[in-house]
């Protein structure tokens, strides 16, 4: 009885916060920016798309302002399931800070994976619509997994790793077919495994490498972003092989508060078990 009403806390308490979030939206919001120009929150934490993060930073805050988002992201596959949870707040238009926590479980055994990840983003130079080149920002991602001794198994070589990532984005309010359309593109130093859920480095590599990212939105209309999305990944584990990921995505944003995502998925090999495809939905507040 015990188990089971931990397993349920543990489900219920993180949708509970970001429900709160939500609620709390609706009666303050703070911004000045475009609709949907703030990007959603990724499964790491920071402000962009579901995989990859934006050089914007998270919520609507102009440089007069700060601003909060509080977010909650289910992602399912053939094999596994993965919820990402958390926080972010924007100062000023120029520093994020971050926090998620990611619970990622294989279905057939039951087993959990889980980090938390601290991250921070800083606007180098730019604005996303009103200079003529891109908005660029240095991020950083701590990630810190809770499964030593699974992991150590697999060949990883640390319990524990930082991601680096230099990220520009640029956004064009009449682009391709007179809607609005924004690229962000990503080089990420890293040896994160499956995000850092299966450890750092490996018995085939324990050097950090320099990865590629990149996605594409397009405005519909003011409310509704289609795009795509792109994230090459390292393969350090001899044991496991780790293919790059990629999604077809759609977002809603009914309001500056409440942003609403899904995307088809596929994420290659997982954990040994190939062809890993399914589906995203994210929840995200800003206030």
């Amino acid at each position: 009885m015990t188990n089971h009403l931990s397993a349920l806390s543990s489900t219920f308490y993180p949708w509970l916060i970001v429900l709160i979030g939500c609620l709390s939206a609706f009666h303050v919001s703070a911004g000045g920016k475009f609709i949907g120009t703030s990007g959603v929150t990724q499964v790491e934490g920071s402000a962009g798309g579901g995989l990859v993060p934006w050089a914007t930073i998270t919520g609507y805050a102009t440089r007069d302002e700060q601003s909060s988002t509080a977010f909650g992201s289910y992602v399912k596959v053939d094999d596994f399931t993965m919820f990402s949870y958390g926080a972010a707040h924007g100062y000023k238009d120029r520093v994020e800070l971050s926090f998620a926590r990611q619970d990622f479980k294989v279905k057939d055994s039951g087993d959990t994976f889980s980090q938390n990840v601290f991250g921070m983003k800083v606007r180098v130079t730019g604005d996303l619509i009103y200079s003529p080149w891109p908005q660029v920002s240095l991020g950083v991602q701590h990630k810190r997994n809770l499964n030593s001794k699974d992991i150590d198994a697999l060949g990883a070589r640390n319990s524990h790793g930082t991601d680096y990532y230099l990220a520009a984005t640029k956004a064009w309010l009449d682009g391709p077919f007179h809607r609005n359309f924004v690229v962000n593109t990503i080089v990420r130093y890293s040896k994160a495994n499956q995000l850092g859920l299966l450890g750092f480095g490996g018995d085939k590599d324990d050097d950090y490498q320099w990865l590629f990212e990149s996605s594409v939105g397009l405005f519909l209309n003011r409310q509704w972003v289609v795009g795509a999305e792109y994230r090459q990944k390292p393969n350090n584990l001899s044991a496991i092989e780790e293919d790059d990921w990629i999604d077809s995505f759609v977002a809603y944003f009914p309001s500056k508060s409440i942003s609403i995502t899904a995307a088809a998925l596929d994420l290659g090999s997982i954990g040994g078990l190939k062809d890993q495809k399914g589906g995203y939905l994210s929840l995200q507040a800003a206030f």
